[in-house]
């Protein structure tokens, strides 16, 4: 497991130093060939390096134990970094979205030849980290693989519009293309805010049916009633849940053990990874602030 462990925090470093190296090249390759297709192209790879650096980051300081003051652990630490990393990105297209809108009527020439260079290189550096990230079966390593798999789409795209440049002349499509990209990656960041902001808020995971989970619980023999669920998430991974079962007064401890067993495993059948639950009787039931809790 450790040497495992291992090999995925290095995979995502790999990517990320990577990532922050073509990030450089596009910049300048961008100012170089007036191309605001690759400099929109390349405010996207740095919302991907900064995803990458505080993915490597946080896998490694995520392990750190709990203690006293995070009894939790670290786990919500990585929402820090993905909050900063969708502020960031949403910002950087919207810049990038100023600086299109007079390209799109007053197309300025491009130099064709030099975006083919650097789209050929964008598809095969992004290309070289989605390998060397695909074997890794963790979520995270998954998601980072797809942004990638994201990036070299990408890139081909550029690399259409250069073409079709280079041969026609057809300077404003590069201008189009940008604002496409641009466009796909504010839509994207937004929605990635908008998950993180309800990860942060304790929003219930989206996964997790309450009608379905209360009917499988009643159907747990000696258990009568539950309230107060509450299911929220850690770090849109590692998800929690605490709730209070009901059972008649001659339920013994045996037979509450085994009532707590088979909640436990309803509720890690949903995905949730850790269930606090307070076993109490009709007479000890306590009001629920919420009808349908």
């Amino acid at each position: 497991m450790s040497n495992h462990n291992h090999s995925h925090t290095g995979n995502i470093r790999f990517a990320f130093f990577l990532n922050i190296l073509f990030t450089i090249v596009e910049i300048i390759g961008g100012f170089l060939t007036n191309s605001v297709a690759i400099l929109a192209d390349a405010v996207h790879d740095l919302g991907d390096s900064l995803s990458l650096g505080a993915a490597w980051f946080f896998e490694k300081y995520s392990k750190k134990p709990k203690n006293k003051t995070y009894t939790y652990g670290y786990k919500r630490f990585s929402l820090i970094g993905a909050l900063i990393n969708a502020v960031v990105l949403i910002g950087g297209t919207v810049y990038v979205l100023t600086e299109i809108v007079d390209r799109l009527f007053e197309p300025s020439e491009v130099m064709a030849e030099g975006m083919i260079w650097l789209a050929v290189a964008g598809v095969a550096m992004n290309g070289l980290a989605v390998l060397r990230l695909k074997g890794n079966s963790s979520l995270n390593s998954r998601m980072v693989m797809l942004h990638l798999l994201e990036d070299v789409l990408g890139w081909i795209a550029v690399l259409i519009a250069a073409i079709t440049i280079y041969f026609t002349n057809w300077h404003s499509i590069d201008a189009w293309l940008s604002l496409a990209i641009s466009i796909w990656v504010l839509y994207n960041a937004i929605r990635g805010l908008v998950e993180v902001m309800k990860v942060i808020l304790q929003a219930t995971p989206k996964e997790f049916d309450y009608k379905k989970v209360r009917k499988q619980l009643s159907e747990i023999k000696n258990l009568e009633d539950v309230h107060d669920i509450h299911v929220w998430s850690l770090d849109g991974e590692y998800h929690v849940a605490s709730m209070h079962a009901v059972v008649g007064e001659k339920v013994v401890d045996q037979q509450q053990s085994e009532i707590k067993k088979a909640i436990r495993e309803i509720f890690k059948n949903w995905d949730i990874n850790h269930v606090t639950i307070e076993v109490e009787n009709d007479s000890e039931q306590e009001d629920c602030e919420y009808h349908d809790c």
